[in-house]
């Protein structure tokens, strides 16, 4: 599975005719607005997910996505980064799960055991309450 998180990363694939499974967009590209991109996909789920969090609804939204036979675009209303934990967690072992550090450029991460592992200890720390 191919999945992008982020309308910039998302825009260049189809530009370049590489089509993710998944794509998690929020239009908005270093939270300045932009126009919708122009991706075309089987699905489109529409989430709320204020900035700095992971809500249950683009939690699931996420997870029936990579379960999913569907190309699918998950359209956020708020913000889409911190949704690729999400991504990591949920996707099939092997997958790609690329998204944009800004004024870096593209992160790709492979899905292994490991990599699952870590960023469950990190949503873990997130979640954490005392």
């Amino acid at each position: 599975m191919l999945v992008s998180v982020g309308d910039y990363v998302t825009a260049y694939l189809f530009r370049h005719n590489i089509k993710p499974d998944l794509f998690i967009v929020d239009d908005k590209i270093m939270r300045k607005q932009i126009p919708p991109i122009d991706a075309n996909a089987d699905a489109v789920l529409t989430v709320k997910n204020p900035a700095g969090t992971i809500t249950d609804q683009a939690w699931f939204a996420i997870e029936t996505a990579t379960r999913s036979r569907r190309r699918t675009k998950i359209q956020v209303d708020g913000e889409e980064d911190l949704l690729t934990l999400v991504a990591i967690l949920t996707a099939p072992l092997n997958s790609i799960v690329l998204y944009g550090q800004p004024l870096q450029g593209v992160v790709v991460v492979r899905v292994t055991a490991e990599m699952k592992e870590s960023v469950r200890r990190i949503v873990d720390a997130m979640t954490k309450t005392d």
